[in-house]
């Protein structure tokens, strides 16, 4: 499984990104994404979440996952991430740079 994960935005307009391959992870941790991607129902999520009606500078994330001939993107704003994807989104910006 490929992973492609970035952050942009917030305040300051930073962007934060990582690619992860668990072909080269260790198994628990190659393991451990998997899980949470099919936990999260991710290759049935819409390719994008209703943007809230007030606020600014929200993160805006953005991920991809390749998986055994599918791929999929999801892009959502801070206050939209399905309570599913957060464990998802919190386990990739520890590895994003």
């Amino acid at each position: 499984m490929l992973i492609h994960f970035e952050r942009t935005g917030g305040f300051a307009g930073l962007r934060t990104a990582v690619t992860l391959n668990t072909d080269t992870l260790p198994q628990d941790e190659a393991r451990k994404l998997q899980e949470m991607a099919d936990a999260a129902g991710f290759f049935n999520l819409p390719e994008k979440f209703p943007l809230p009606k007030r606020g600014a500078d929200y993160f805006v994330y953005r991920l991809t996952v390749e998986k055994d001939g599918r791929k999929h993107t999801v892009e959502v704003s801070e206050p939209a991430v399905p309570a599913e994807l957060r464990p998802l989104f919190q386990y990739l910006m520890k590895h994003a740079r």
